[in-house]
């Protein structure tokens, strides 16, 4: 019988509720050993984790991966209830077509085991030829077939997010519930901004993402792995905070890493952070840092690393 330790928090205004912190990411489980996969993630559910993203991130052309094809054996290995657990599908705009998402989905399905989806986040929006009005109404017809339970966005403008909305709003179907988001340390101008502000103020929730840059931010510099993109050229300048991250983290009797992911869970709107763990013991670092919160409180914590912050000025708060 798993025992809730993390707390919860809605998604949006949907009926899910999401751990704070969440497991997955482009390259987790595909560098890990297998047993040692399964370990980690049992681990992580009897902790509380209960949300897990399981996108399919190959591209045309590049090396396969098979990251979560993985992830659909590590769950059956674990014995875990599907009802116990939520599952995050990426869809992208990319590939939406004449068929609309159902064939990515059920790609998704096919290579995880799974028989829905209880949220999925759009990718990055990189067309201009693609109607918002189709999306909306195509993930109101997967919604319907019980295909889909709640969906969001992946580091898309305010404006974008709201013009969903008001056509989700317009025709009675279910809107974009969470954003996923672009959070750490040093990259704060997007979540914290205006725009935002009053998106979070109606019912809108965040998922931070890419938390630790790729493993810079926990004190690995030159991270060996691919790591998401750079909005604003502001790496270099990340990797120069390191030094008085590490310091801090120390006076506070804490990790870098425990640092980085406490900030996140400060948020307030920041319904779960997600985390790239490849070993048990950085799931339990992980799950420290909101004995880091409570302990320093999220007022304080926010003004002690306001310092790090690399992107203010730089980055556009409304989004790409």
């Amino acid at each position: 019988m798993t025992t809730t330790v993390l707390p919860r928090r809605r998604i949006g205004t949907s009926e899910l509720e999401a751990s704070v912190l969440s497991l997955g990411s482009w390259h987790t489980f595909d560098r890990m050993d297998f047993a040692d996969a399964v370990a980690m993630v049992r681990h992580a559910l009897d902790e509380g984790v209960n949300l897990f993203d399981v996108g399919v991130y190959g591209l045309p052309g590049a090396p396969p991966v098979f990251t979560d094809v993985l992830w659909g054996a590590i769950m059956r290995a674990t014995g875990a209830p599907r009802d116990t657990y939520l599952a995050s599908v990426k869809l992208w705009i990319e590939g939406f077509g004449a068929e609309g998402f159902a064939p990515q989905l059920k790609n998704a399905f096919l290579r995880t085991g799974l028989d829905h989806a209880d949220l999925v986040i759009l990718g990055d929006l990189r067309r201009d030829d693609v109607a918002l009005e189709d999306l909306v109404g195509d993930l109101a017809a997967l919604t319907e077939a019980g295909l889909i339970r709640a969906w969001g966005v992946n580091n898309w403008s305010a404006a974008n997010i709201r013009a969903l909305r008001r056509i989700a709003a317009e025709r009675g179907v279910p809107g974009p519930q969470i954003a996923q988001l672009k959070y750490s340390l040093a990259r704060r101008a997007i979540p914290e901004g205006q725009p935002f502000a009053e998106l979070f103020a109606d019912g809108f929730s965040m998922q931070a993402s890419d938390v630790l840059e790729g493993g810079i931010l926990a004190g690995r510099t030159s991270p060996e792995r691919e790591i998401g993109r750079d909005p604003g050229s502001i790496r270099d300048a990340i990797v120069a905070t390191v030094p008085g991250i590490t310091e801090l983290a120390g006076k506070l009797g804490t990790t870098p890493a425990q640092l980085a992911i406490a900030f996140t869970l400060a948020h307030p709107a920041n319904t779960t952070t997600l985390v790239g763990a490849t070993r048990l013991e950085q799931v339990r670092q992980n799950i420290g840092a909101l004995d880091l919160v409570q302990r320093v409180g999220a007022d304080e914590l926010r003004s002690l690393v306001d310092p790090f912050w690399c992107d203010r000025g730089i980055v556009a708060p409304e989004g790409p």
